[in-house]
């Protein structure tokens, strides 16, 4: 069974979750122009909420950790079809132990020279599956049909106490993608 989460609220993971799923969605409004081209990216945060080094900023040119625990399926350019847009595979076992937060943002490519924002974008979300069952375990789905931001953070697993957790957050920023990534400790 799913559970709805709202902004800011969290969740414990099972601990017989190994590998989770995190599938990111979204649709350009209709009446929204030019075509869009969302980017799901993950950050992996040390005690510091900043990358341990460049190899922990998994996005489009960089699909997978250094690590192999944090891998991200591909680049989808429209946004077109159901379900998710784009999807991170975490291997919860392989993260190391230095790694506090996984944080995963969604930005608009060329968001200021094309004039987009995500007050164009609707149905935003992010989900958390496990892997093993395929049983979708948590969902978050964004109300932020009047933001203005060119990047939000839609949400985080993190570690608490010996347990991941996943976190609902939906932070906006107005960032393209590198300048959230140098925010967040990447070197680019």
């Amino acid at each position: 069974m799913t559970l709805s989460l709202v902004k800011g609220q969290n969740t414990t993971l099972d601990s017989g979750i190994e590998k989770a799923l995190v599938g990111l969605g979204w649709d350009p409004r209709p009446d929204a122009g030019d075509e869009f081209d969302l980017d799901a990216s993950a950050f992996m945060l040390g005690a510091n909420s900043k990358v341990r080094s460049d190899a922990d900023f998994i996005f489009f040119n960089q699909l997978e950790s250094k690590d192999g625990s944090v891998k991200h399926l591909g680049d989808n350019r429209t946004g077109d079809g159901d379900g998710d847009d784009e999807q991170i595979v975490v291997d919860l076992k392989k993260v190391p132990a230095d790694v506090e937060r996984i944080v995963f943002t969604v930005t608009i490519y060329e968001s200021t020279k094309r004039g987009q924002n995500f007050g164009m974008v609707a149905n935003a979300f992010i989900r958390l599956v496990d892997m093993k069952t395929n049983e979708e375990i948590a969902r978050f789905d964004l109300a932020e049909d009047a933001c203005v931001n060119m990047a939000l953070v839609f949400g985080e697993l993190y570690r608490r106490n010996g347990a991941w957790k996943f976190r609902a957050l939906g932070q906006g920023y107005d960032y393209e993608l590198l300048q959230l990534a140098r925010k967040l400790g990447v070197n680019v």
